[in-house]
């Protein structure tokens, strides 16, 4: 049996609108999370008062797991359908959202949209929709749930999938690839089995809408970039960096340059799960070694890549940034970290070229003297010092950043162009 395709999912949406519900339920109906799970879970749900909440508990107590540093039992968070394997990037707030959708490793390669059809369109439905938007996830589903609590009354869903399409169209999806899936997180309705209770929807389930998504393809095509993670000292090895192929094919023999060092050295061998390989390709974690390189240029933050095509240093870069929660506001010359990659660096804001408006993209207005917590904008940026950065659209995994101040997440983006430093 081939190994199935790999895939990231997303849930977003509004914080009420049962999330956690519509994830403990599609791990439960693809059989990742068993029964005595779920019944250990009912019977923590009943302890607190909250009986028909066992499936939102799924991801709660997980959470606690988490944050108490416990290791989770990890089928919880993965599950496979027919045609894919699954690992649903969990996204309970602002703050996980955005550190998870950078982390190089769960770029979501799909978001599930759940908006209730009680509440419909809220300001955080269409600001999550928007975030997935601007940190490049190309594919949406949306899930339409507690279906239930409104009779599943056809005419509730249509009146809300309007709505949602309208706001999704305005933000630049195509509405027209999108499934709209009436859903009860809660009952089970249309997750993995068609529901008589919606017998008007023709639609697939959430489940198979899963086995329609595109596969991203792995970007072999593209020049070889891998951020080195970390560096090891082997007895007999000598220096052996570690790290993920991003873009490109690493192979034994190859000329490869480290930036922003200059390193250069020829590549020997490369090393996965304890076996040599000849090559690797994107999404390999990897260690390797190359000949006539000194450690200290190879540490964690440098870029590998082909000597004769080597990751670009900034001198300065554009950058689209949603600033998620600042506690004041961010005006020129403001110089938080950026985490760009495996790297950590200081850059200054040197320009704030316009802000639009988070719900249609639209400039609202240009050079504004500074951006606040929500605030969508077009900054220029330069790092103190040198750091690779690409632009998104061409090495997506280079592109995309994170700005952490006063230990919070306080901005995420996409980088637009960069002005490529002189050596």
């Amino acid at each position: 049996m081939a190994e199935k395709e790999h895939l990231n999912l997303i849930f977003i949406g509004h914080v009420d609108h049962g999330k956690s519900t519509t994830v403990g339920r599609v791990l439960y109906d693809t059989g990742a999370l068993s029964e005595q799970d779920l019944r250990r879970l009912k019977e923590e749900a009943a302890k607190v008062g909250k009986a028909t909440f066992e499936f939102a508990f799924t991801m709660d107590t997980l959470k606690e797991e988490r944050e108490r540093g416990v290791t989770i039992d990890l089928s919880h968070k993965e599950f496979q359908t027919p045609k894919f394997y699954f690992t649903i990037i969990d996204a309970p707030g602002h703050r996980d959202f955005v550190k998870n959708m950078i982390t190089g490793a769960s770029q979501a390669d799909a978001a599930v949209l759940v908006v209730s059809v009680k509440e419909g369109l809220q300001p955080q439905t269409k600001e999550h929709a928007f975030l997935a938007k601007v940190l490049g996830i190309p594919q949406i589903i949306v899930a339409i749930n507690k279906m239930d609590a409104v009779n599943n009354d056809h005419l509730k869903f249509d009146e809300v999938k309007s709505k949602v399409a309208a706001m999704l169209k305005n933000i630049g999806y195509n509405t027209d690839k999108i499934p709209f899936i009436p859903i009860s997180g809660y009952h089970g309705t249309n997750i993995a089995k068609k529901s008589p209770d919606t017998s008007w929807y023709v639609g697939p389930t959430l489940v198979e809408s899963f086995d329609k998504l595109d596969v991203p393809k792995k970007p072999t095509d593209k020049p070889l970039r891998l951020p080195i993670q970390d560096v090891f000292t082997i007895t007999g090895h000598g220096t052996v960096p570690v790290g993920r192929v991003e873009t490109g094919i690493m192979k034994v023999n190859d000329s490869v340059i480290f930036m922003p060092s200059g390193a250069k050295g020829e590549v020997k061998s490369i090393e996965m799960h304890h076996q040599q390989l000849q090559q690797a390709v994107p999404g390999d974690n990897v260690g390797f070694n190359v000949k006539n390189v000194d450690k200290k240029d190879v540490r964690r933050g440098e870029v590998v890549g082909p000597a004769s095509n080597p990751p670009t240093v900034a001198a300065e870069f554009t950058a689209q940034i949603v600033v998620l929660e600042h506690p004041t506001a961010i005006a020129k010359g403001y110089t938080p970290v950026f985490h760009l990659h495996t790297a950590q660096v200081a850059c200054t804001v040197v320009e704030i070229l316009e802000k639009k408006d988070p719900k249609t993209g639209q400039v609202q207005q240009k050079n504004p003297d500074f951006i606040k917590t929500g605030d969508v904008a077009i900054i220029k940026v330069k790092p103190l010092k040198p750091v690779v950065v690409e632009k998104f659209q061409e090495f997506p995994p280079l592109g995309r950043f994170a700005i952490r101040d006063m230990g919070q997440t306080v901005a995420a983006g996409v980088v637009l162009e960069v002005v490529k430093k002189q050596q």
